[in-house]
């Protein structure tokens, strides 16, 4: 019988060429080149690297101003303060385009690029209550053939300190967010303990994972994360847990470091960074030697926390490899691995990668291998979601309707 698809002159990483064949959306068989079956369609890769869809594990489809006018970017008065950051986002966000618009717009941005799998966080709290996450909620059912999308629901304005957030969050999960999300329990909040028993208790009510940023620094951040993989243990949710930024892990003497990196690993915490410009950030190959899985995104995008921001996963590994110092191929291959196979271990998708019976979602890459394609960042990429073609040269592909 005909396969549905078969791709021949693929080059996968650290191997010769070789025929993919695709069914029902799922690849159904990695063979050696002169294997040909019987098919329905044929494409030819050319000779490029295929390596698997992108992994967006954190940004804010919601916040990002990405082909809306230009908002210059605002300084914090005294270093910088998450509170007044906030704030900046509530004035620019009064005066942006709409909501759905700037959400297209960020997301066409990232599937032109190969991502195929993301996490975003949504803000839900006092502030905005349940809008925010209606709509992208709507354009999320939109871009269903485009992208699989994880939503957090995302308390920016603090649990304790915002009125009726609990319970939003609450319903929130009920509407269709993914996870619950949470947002400096010391510094924010003020309240460590009671922050954290709405994030689990919300979270083991609904059978639902987490993911919360932790910008807090130093010993705080520290005490953060202990209590945080505290939690994960008692409830059972190895796995199920992840810290975004975790901005102490870059601040912390060794001794201390290496005890918490046995602890999250012990734990099961995932934890992401971006690799942010002009501060420390978690060590990536001493985190992941420990056994923690580091994975990676883009966070945001030209919204009010920075200017920056393109939507490149590919661009973004060899932004980590670079700051990190990774220069051999195997710490390169590591760089990757964060917007990748990591990736798609915190966000627990099972269905990932480039093997038999995984969804058929894959990029095109001219490079020789993937060391390469981290430190060259190509482009001219063609973008495959279930064996389909939806994105060619950053431009997403829609099929008629």
């Amino acid at each position: 019988m005909a396969v549905d698809k078969l791709f021949i002159n693929a080059r996968l990483d650290r191997s010769a060429r070789h025929a993919i064949t695709v069914d029902g959306g799922r690849i159904s068989g990695l063979l050696a080149e002169t294997e040909r079956p019987e098919a329905r369609e044929v494409i030819d890769l050319g000779g490029a690297l295929v390596v698997p869809g992108f992994v967006e594990g954190h940004i804010h489809l919601d916040t990002s101003f990405y082909g809306d006018a230009w908002k210059p970017h605002k300084p914090c008065t005294n270093g910088f303060d998450v509170h007044e950051r906030v704030t900046f986002q509530a004035q620019n966000m009064a005066a942006a385009a709409p909501m759905d618009v700037r959400a297209r717009n960020q997301l066409d941005l990232c599937i032109g690029h190969g991502t195929t799998r993301m996490r975003s966080h949504v803000m839900v709290d006092g502030s905005v209550g349940l809008k925010s996450l209606e709509t992208i909620l709507r354009v999320r059912d939109e871009y269903r053939d485009l992208i699989e999308i994880q939503l957090v629901a995302f308390p920016q304005s603090g649990i304790l300190k915002s009125p009726g957030t609990p319970e939003l969050l609450d319903e929130a999960i009920r509407l269709g967010a993914n996870l619950v999300g949470g947002l400096d329990p010391a510094s924010f909040d003020r309240d460590v303990e009671k922050h954290l028993d709405v994030v689990f208790g919300t979270a083991h009510k609904h059978g639902v994972d987490v993911d919360i940023h932790l910008h807090d620094p130093g010993m705080l951040g520290l005490f953060e994360l202990e209590q945080i993989a505290a939690r994960t243990r008692a409830l059972g949710m190895q796995g199920r847990v992840a810290v975004s930024h975790a901005y102490a892990l870059g601040d912390l003497p060794a001794d201390p470091l290496k005890k918490i990196a046995d602890v999250l690993a012990a734990s099961g915490v995932a934890i992401m960074t971006n690799a942010p410009g002009a501060r420390p950030f978690p060590p990536v190959a001493l985190l992941r030697a420990a056994g923690v899985t580091v994975f990676s995104g883009n966070d945001n995008i030209r919204d009010s926390w920075w200017p920056y921001g393109d939507g490149d996963l590919l661009n973004r590994a060899m932004m980590v490899g670079y700051r990190s110092g990774f220069y051999v191929d195997d710490e390169l291959r590591m760089a990757f691995d964060l917007v990748t196979e990591a990736g798609a271990k915190a966000l627990r998708l099972a269905d990932y990668g480039l093997r038999v019976g995984a969804r058929a979602d894959f990029v095109t890459l001219d490079a020789e291998h993937v060391p390469q394609a981290v430190v060259a960042v190509p482009k001219g990429r063609s973008v495959y979601k279930d064996g389909r073609l939806i994105a060619r040269d950053g431009h997403v592909i829609r099929q008629p309707t």
